[in-house]
């Protein structure tokens, strides 16, 4: 692949720009494409008749995994209602390997179950090379007192001291609800998600390519992680948004030499092959089995 196409935006078509890239030439795909519920977007109409619909996704999706490596990653993320029919379509061209529910309530629907939650389908195009790394978040503590908030049944001393495995149901990360952190897009995801999927699945200077990049948040995911990208958007207003946000970015969400994912300057994931680099950073106080890392003493004292 051409170096000059990484770390860019490009305001384009996603399907005429992925054409130009080769076979097998990308770490990780993501992809969180127009709902298809008529939604507001800036140069976007998102009320496709249903098949006209679908016959699009089939066809981003496949260029999706035709330029994902063998070792590399799919995801895509949606409503239950079309992930259902991206599974069937990525079913044919593709090795499933999880749906990760994603808890985050939207608003109801009528005549229907409350929706509280989105999913994250995850593919890979060969389940045995698939380059993937065990991921842990931290516990879940009382903001007030620091307790852990569940309950171990007496198993406490055997906890990791940062936090568990996740599963493939991620209820610690919410959706930006405060209009002051969004931007003028309508469906914004926050960073730490995309954190989490990078952490997961590639290395440094890997590539991470968004056919729709809205207003930057895979790139900036990506940039702070120390990975190379690649966003795709038709809109240039959404364009020139993801480009001026990830002017003001760098490439240190780290500590010591391991990546990790921050929220409000607080550690929320890492990878567990990191942890004996992670807590070398820390000043842990003797016997302490699970460490409340908002109050733990970071040696350099301050974190990105």
């Amino acid at each position: 692949m051409k170096e000059s196409f990484f770390d860019q935006i490009i305001n384009d078509d996603c399907l005429k720009f992925m054409a130009k890239l080769p076979d097998n030439s990308v770490d990780m795909t993501f992809a969180d494409p127009p709902f298809n519920l008529n939604k507001k977007y800036n140069g976007y109409k998102d009320n496709r008749e249903f098949q006209a619909y679908l016959d699009w996704c089939e066809q981003w999706i496949c260029e999706m995994v035709r330029i994902t490596k063998p070792t590399g990653s799919i995801f895509v993320h949606n409503i239950p209602k079309w992930l259902t029919n991206y599974a069937t379509i990525l079913n044919d061209v593709a090795k499933f390997k999880h749906w990760i529910a994603w808890d985050a309530s939207t608003a109801p629907m009528g005549k229907s179950l409350q929706p509280s939650h989105y999913g994250i389908l995850y593919y890979a195009k060969d389940l045995e090379l698939n380059k993937f790394y065990e991921i842990r978040y931290s516990h879940k503590r009382c903001r007030k007192c620091g307790y852990l908030q569940k309950d171990y049944g007496g198993k406490k001393a055997s906890l990791h001291p940062f936090g568990p495995l996740i599963s493939d149901v991620w209820t610690d990360i919410h959706r930006i609800k405060h209009n002051k952190y969004r931007d003028e897009h309508p469906c914004q995801l926050p960073v730490h998600l995309l954190e989490r999927l990078i952490l997961m699945s590639t290395d440094v200077n890997d590539v991470v390519l968004d056919p729709f990049i809205g207003t930057g948040t895979t790139a900036i995911a990506a940039k702070r992680l120390g990975r190379k990208f690649i966003g795709i958007d038709i809109d240039k207003m959404y364009v020139d948004i993801t480009k001026n946000k990830l002017s003001h970015e760098k490439p240190n969400s780290k500590i010591g030499d391991a990546w990790v994912s921050f929220y409000l300057k607080n550690i929320v994931t890492i990878r567990d092959i990191d942890w004996e680099i992670i807590k070398n950073h820390f000043i842990i106080p003797d016997n302490v089995k699970e460490i409340d890392f908002k109050k733990a003493y970071y040696k350099s004292k301050t974190i990105p």
